[in-house]
């Protein structure tokens, strides 16, 4: 497999959000766009992908678990693969939901790092968070309110 930015957000679609409806699909691919505009992350879409968490000695210590789960990445449901394209393509061509979020996790999990973000809100089964670092000016969705702001 060829590893442009359009098939590393595909891939991350698919693994992370493949069951859920567009939008939320849409939300996770917003979300890696986001990470890659942003000064803490890597700066392209495969680079997110890729990157690791610390400590980078650990093999299966990734961002998005499914790239270094030790299980091939291929996908294996045409229709779901598609529609990751197509989520893929219209996230990179800039048509997104404007959330500004660069953290998400699903409902079934409650990690202890969210207490440190800006809850952005829910869609389909994923929770999104930003760092409220991530600005238009960096290329970001959109300034997310700051606690306690209207």
């Amino acid at each position: 497999m060829i590893f442009t930015a359009a098939t590393c957000l595909a891939l991350t679609v698919y693994h992370e959000a493949r069951s859920e409806p567009y939008d939320a699909q849409l939300a996770v691919a917003e979300a890696v766009i986001n990470r890659k505009n942003h000064p803490a992350f890597p700066d392209t879409v495969c680079g997110v992908m890729k990157e690791h968490r610390t400590p980078a000695s650990k093999p299966w210590a990734c961002q998005f678990s499914f790239y270094c789960d030790g299980k091939s990445d291929q996908p294996h449901d045409a229709v779901a693969w598609s529609v990751a394209h197509e989520v893929a393509t219209q996230a990179l061509s800039g048509d997104v939901l404007g959330h500004g979020a660069i953290y998400y996790h699903t409902h079934e999990v409650s990690p202890a790092w969210r207490h440190n973000l800006i809850k952005v809100g829910g869609i389909g089964g994923h929770v999104f968070y930003t760092d409220g670092e991530c600005w238009l000016s960096m290329g970001c969705s959109k300034r997310p309110k700051a606690r306690g702001e209207q």
